[in-house]
């Protein structure tokens, strides 16, 4: 292994002196006699963009250099189970484990038989505070170009799907597509959040304004059209109310429907009174933040207290079934589906637990398998389901990690799981637009067994949406056909 490493080290650096020695051929350009220094500055001032070009089966791409951390070699990956196709595993970077992607497994590009041994070229990539290595054909050389250059993309480039392509540019007779790798990856560009703050501090003034100069008569509540139909309590507070119903929506995501609207209601009426008259409206996130703080489930995207996991494991039907199948949409990180497996192997423990976690974020995904426990959480009602790991951190059994597939999958979207004896899927639909949340809803309708439940979010209810019935247990409400 110490022999594997130095050899992958010594390629890393043999590499990343050729990756830097491109870098300064496109941040000096050295006159020559045929040429006149004058026009050889102007061209350097052209070049605003600079991106690591490689290829994958025959075709030329690039990558923001930006994004790119280093590039190397590497092979013999760790294998971890229960991860998507193209996830080779993890690899060991000077003491930091990231996943590693094949990209021409994501794009469903033919990869020939590894022979043992081999070495992959690699792109060790950055976005934020997420590092992950991506497996490319050959790693060719750095670009420098004109941004202005760049052109849209075009369906032509059908084996790609056209939402993870920048854009294209042609460079030396040579046309290079360039992948927009945040995208792909689940995450925003700074220019998409600088646009969107933009945009939400601009709805919020108009907002303001429009709600002093605005008739009444125009912005009633028989006109809201985010369900409020039933509002009585006048035409002001109605107008005030569909200004809040927009700026969630603008702001965080979050759609008010006849999922959660009458906790909006309830929640919009002590908003009132915990701000001044001119402030109820929104001008940043923080507001809407605050807005929706009392709306999220206790433990929301993190490690269950005792408290909680009892509370769950007390609304969980009786089933004699083998399986135990579980649909988890919004698995997040996958702390909560891993506080799930463990409960479910408590209330079930004869039966054989299948969890199959979705999210859209491919990074979360991704790396749910690797989660180490902290210790703080290993002490309380988790111990009984963990091990130690090499470095004294905790992971989870091999018994519970094996119960859990996480899969990259918008739950917007149809899948092709089986039916279900419970769907778990707290917090999760309000933040989907009102004609997603419909399907969503329709879907647990034909993936749910005769017998089965589903979990939502504290302020979240079915009622309403077809023939479901509701069971409240605490801060855990169920939902059966």
């Amino acid at each position: 292994m110490a022999n594997e490493n130095i050899q992958n080290n010594t390629e890393e650096k043999t590499i990343n002196s050729a990756l830097a020695q491109n870098l300064g051929a496109y941040a000096s350009i050295v006159p020559d006699a045929a040429q006149d220094s004058a026009e050889k500055k102007e061209k350097l001032a052209q070049i605003d963009y600079k991106m690591v070009t490689f290829s994958l089966a025959g075709k030329d791409y690039a990558i923001d250099i930006m994004k790119i951390k280093e590039i190397a070699k590497a092979g013999r990956f760790t294998y971890v189970p229960n991860t998507l196709p193209f996830v080779l595993g993890v690899y060991n970077l000077r003491g930091d484990i990231i996943p590693i992607f094949d990209l021409r497994l994501f794009f469903n590009i033919e990869v020939e038989e590894r022979q043992e041994g081999s070495l992959e070229n690699m792109l060790i990539c950055s976005i934020g505070e997420q590092t992950f290595g991506i497996v490319v054909d050959v790693i060719d050389k750095v670009v420098g170009i004109q941004k202005a250059t760049i052109q849209p993309p075009h369906p032509l480039f059908g084996d790609i799907n056209i939402k993870y392509i920048q854009g294209v540019v042609e460079v030396n007779n040579r046309l290079y597509i360039l992948l927009d790798i945040e995208k792909i990856f689940g995450s925003k560009t700074e220019a998409q959040a600088m646009e969107e703050e933009t945009a939400r501090a601009n709805m919020a003034h108009n907002a303001k304004i429009t709600a002093k100069a605005a008739p009444v008569e125009q912005l009633s509540a028989s006109d809201f059209s985010a369900g409020f139909s039933s509002q009585k309590s006048g035409k002001t507070e109605g107008s005030e109310l569909k200004f809040i119903a927009e700026s969630l929506a603008q702001m965080r995501k979050f759609t008010v429907s006849s999922v959660n609207e009458n906790w909006v209601k309830d929640r919009f009426a002590s908003w009132q009174k915990e701000r001044d008259e001119d402030k109820i409206q929104f001008s940043s996130t923080e507001d809407a933040e605050e807005f929706l703080k009392s709306f999220y489930s206790p433990c929301s995207g993190n490690w269950w207290t005792k408290e909680y996991a009892d509370s769950i494991l007390k609304v969980l039907p009786d089933n004699a079934a083998k399986q135990i199948t579980v649909w988890n949409p919004g698995c997040g990180k996958g702390m909560e589906t891993y506080s799930l497996a463990c409960i479910l192997k408590k209330r079930y423990p004869e039966a054989k637990i299948r969890i199959y976690a979705h999210d859209i974020d491919l990074l979360n995904v991704s790396n749910a398998p690797l989660l180490s426990v902290p210790a703080e959480v290993a002490n309380g009602w988790y111990a009984p389901y963990l091990t130690n790991k090499a470095n004294s951190d905790f992971t989870f059994t091999s018994d519970i990690k094996n119960s859990i597939m996480f899969e990259y999958h918008d739950c917007a979207n149809t899948n092709s799981l089986p039916v279900c004896d419970i769907i778990f899927a707290r917090d999760l639909i309000s933040f989907l637009p009102e004609s997603s949340q419909k399907n969503l809803i329709n879907d647990f309708d034909e993936k749910l067994k005769g017998n089965g439940v589903i979990i939502l979010g504290q302020n979240e209810t079915l009622e309403g949406n077809g023939n479901w019935s509701a069971r409240k247990d605490g801060a855990v409400t169920v939902f059966a056909k």
